[in-house]
């Protein structure tokens, strides 16, 4: 038997319920119980997802969360026609985004390299490009960490970027990447499970 200390020290895998609930048995979810989200649960979902590494501590997603018909409104013009229904009847909307100016901010959040944001000053290119990959990066962790808390996730592409970021982000530098419905699923209502690539399919050992 190993001593204690070293148990408490080793790190251990989450246990299965964790891993069902995170993965295994999570699904998309395309219709909605009449619960609502509360703000508290949005608040403590990016208070766990800010914790996810970025690339040069960048952190350059932004979160519009759309919780009342009027904003839901806003959005419907832009939506795909199979994607109205189950958005209009989610508790909550996450339009998912990423902010261009992101570098910005870099010598507060990347304090160790006070320069770091000359890199990116002048360079779109770097610029956009670093900003969408770790911005969906940061959009996967919300689906986990919505998903840790207890909520089902919708998320999906279907819907006008243009429209979107000029009816919620004219002015800005901020782009639109995806949108994640939130709340308690019907499960009376989800897909039978799609197939996935096996190991061998997708993945090499050099």
């Amino acid at each position: 038997m190993k001593p204690l200390r070293t148990l408490l020290t080793e790190p251990r895998r989450i246990d299965d319920d964790c891993l069902r609930r995170l993965f295994l048995d999570a699904r998309t979810h395309n219709g909605w119980l009449d619960k609502p989200v509360p703000d508290t649960m949005l608040r403590e979902i990016y208070e766990l997802l800010k914790f996810g590494p970025t690339s040069a501590n960048t952190q350059p997603m932004r979160l519009l969360f759309l919780r009342t018909a009027a904003a839901k409104e806003r959005l419907r013009p832009h939506l795909a026609p199979a994607n109205v229904d189950k958005t209009m009847t989610a508790p909550v909307t996450a339009i998912i985004a990423y902010d261009l100016g992101f570098y910005e901010h870099l010598p507060r959040l990347f304090p160790h390299r006070p320069n770091a944001k000359v890199m990116f000053e002048g360079n779109l290119p770097l610029i956009e490009m670093t900003a969408f990959r770790n911005g969906s990066v940061q959009g996967a962790y919300l689906i986990i960490a919505a998903r840790a808390l207890g909520l089902d996730c919708g998320p999906m592409s279907g819907f006008d970027n243009a429209g979107v970021d000029v009816e919620f982000f004219a002015g800005t530098r901020v782009k639109s990447n995806f949108l994640c419905n939130l709340g308690y699923g019907d499960h009376s209502k989800v897909f039978d499970r799609l197939p996935r690539f096996d190991f061998a399919s997708v993945c090499t050992l050099l």
